[in-house]
């Protein structure tokens, strides 16, 4: 099958760099801006605001809980329904004018402080306090260094601009009652079991199609080896369709995809979200074909129009079945982007998402270690400067706040796998970027391919180990993903030293680490080009 465009891979590699990062969706976290003082120390929850309008239930909004008065109840069962007010005056910085006997009253932001709105509504008789933010958003309700009166009997809570107008106006249609809790996130949720296998998977058959192609490629070698044929040099991204990475290409790799990274973060809005859309679609399509041709070729219906070329403008020699699956990529690539808002459309983007890592890991290789260390060397680094220490410079993670797309009203940027998470009463996905599979696949290929060529068993050899390695590291980063309450997680930082050190530890232990580093092929016994001169058949004879 002829390769389109095999400028594509080093494009992916870039892409995949711009999400690299697990996450497990839109908690809100602790903020070291705003210290805890006595009377204002609670952790920042998010709080459901379930509502019933004359008896009927009606919406859900989802708030943000302030450091300040007493934990909203957890339960469901246990949270109490009561009746909602609106405050008068609205803000809710002097007494309210109507009684208040028990009741949720419901205020404006602003003119005063979050505190003295919730003082105020507690001396008038509220039970909670419910704010309306005069922004899109959630913002986090603090207090004051300064302020020591803190003790503040009521729950308060800040709704989003959109959610609050809603609340108004179910006001206006009867009765309204508000019930307020936040029940926790389970420990582990089974979307992070299946996005662990979705990663995991998707190496084991990327590098088992990277060493097979690899084996053919060997065996078509040998063949002219031993039938005296010159071997025809192939330059790096030529007619072969592979492209070899090597340590320019490494070590540019975190210069270009850091401004890559910077430009989506300060140019990220509803058309360039649209525009990574459509780069991401053409990538879907050509991985989508790539992986289908391939799997439809090993069938004997198909393999006649697998192995029957013809002639295509730009493309070159394009076989009959690539033009016959094409068609259908085109089609499921555009419904995806058309329809990608719906809540079923992560599938379609994870099938893009997968093919096109398997066709890219089938495509692009590391030659020996050493490029491969640097590529993951650099990812690591890279990884760990845009998750943590961006927040130094932009005050937010730059990689977090470009793979959520906070600043769209999109839900993320479609250069990752998401799966939704099922028994989370929050929603939302846990998600993983492009990179996090795709960089350290790149390794693990290369260990199978190098197991192949030496000959080596699953347990001798290094691929094994590799996926151990990868799995635990990938494992590792969902521990900690729980254990810092969701905040997102450079996952290279944990994967990258599980893989290079698993690597380094058995190729020093084996002696085999200098081939490794430089080679990256195992030591060959050298063939004859030409068959050596036959002996004489003549009988031998001798005289005395």
């Amino acid at each position: 099958m002829a390769r389109g465009s095999l400028d594509l891979p080093a494009v992916l590699l870039v892409l995949a760099a711009l999400a690299a990062v697990a996450a497990a969706g839109d908690i809100v976290h602790q903020d070291d801006e705003a210290p805890k003082i006595p009377g204002c120390s609670n952790d920042f929850v998010l709080v459901k605001v379930q509502t019933w309008v004359n008896k009927n239930e009606r919406d859900e909004f989802v708030g943000v809980g302030a450091r300040f008065g007493p934990k909203i109840e957890l339960k469901e069962k246990h949270a109490n329904r009561t009746r909602l007010l609106l405050a008068d005056p609205s803000d809710c910085c002097t007494p309210p004018t109507q009684k208040v006997a028990g009741d949720i009253l419901l205020v404006d932001r602003g003119n005063c402080k979050f505190t003295t709105k919730a003082k105020t509504a507690e001396s008038a008789g509220a039970s909670a306090i419910i704010i309306i933010n005069d922004k899109h958003e959630l913002y986090k309700m603090v207090c004051e260094r300064n302020e020591t009166e803190l003790d503040i009997g009521i729950p308060a809570v800040l709704l989003p601009k959109d959610a609050g107008s809603s609340l108004q106006n179910l006001l206006s249609s009867g009765e309204v009652l508000v019930q307020l809790y936040s029940p926790d996130r389970p420990l582990v949720d089974t979307a992070e079991v299946f996005l662990w296998l979705m990663a995991v998977g998707t190496i084991l058959c990327a590098s088992y199609w990277s060493a097979c192609s690899a084996r053919e490629a060997d065996i078509e070698q040998e063949k002219l080896l031993k039938d005296g044929h010159e071997i025809p040099q192939i330059e790096a991204g030529g007619s072969s369709g592979m492209v070899d990475i090597n340590m320019a290409s490494a070590i540019l790799f975190v210069v270009i995809a850091s401004c890559f990274l910077i430009t989506l973060y300060k140019l990220m809005s509803h058309w360039f979200v649209e525009l990574l859309v459509v780069i991401f679609c053409i990538g879907g399509v050509e991985g989508l074909q790539t992986c289908l041709v391939a799997l439809l070729s090993m069938s004997r219906r198909f393999k006649p129009a697998a192995e029957s070329f013809v002639k295509v403008p730009f493309f070159g020699a394009v076989s009959y079945l690539t033009l016959a699956v094409c068609p259908f990529c085109i089609v499921f690539s555009v419904l995806w982007g058309v329809y990608r808002r719906l809540p079923y459309a992560w599938i379609g983007q994870d099938i893009l998402g997968i093919t096109l890592i398997v066709t890219v890991i089938q495509i692009v290789r590391i030659p020996n270690l050493k490029v491969g260390t640097a590529l993951l060397s650099c990812a690591f680094l890279y990884d760990i400067f845009w998750v943590f220490i961006s927040k130094m410079l932009f005050h937010e993670s730059v990689m977090i706040v470009v793979a959520r797309g906070d600043k769209t009203d999109e839900d993320g940027v479609p250069m990752l796998l998401k799966i939704p998470r099922m028994f989370d009463p929050w929603g939302g996905y846990s998600i993983i970027g492009f990179g996090d599979i795709l960089l350290p696949g790149l390794l693990v290929a290369f260990a199978l391919r190098y197991d192949w060529a030496a000959k080596k068993t699953l347990q001798s050899g290094y691929f094994l180990w590799s996926m151990v390695a990868y799995g635990s590291g990938l494992l590792i980063t969902y521990v900690a993903l729980n254990l810092m309450d969701g905040h997102g997680q450079p996952a290279l930082l944990y994967i990258v030293p599980f893989t290079i050190g698993t690597f380094l530890a058995l190729g020093m232990k084996r002696g085999e680490l200098g081939n490794l580093w430089t080679r990256g092929q195992p030591e060959r016994v050298c063939m004859h080009t030409h068959p050596p001169p036959k002996e004489s058949t003549a009988p031998a004879s001798s005289e005395s």
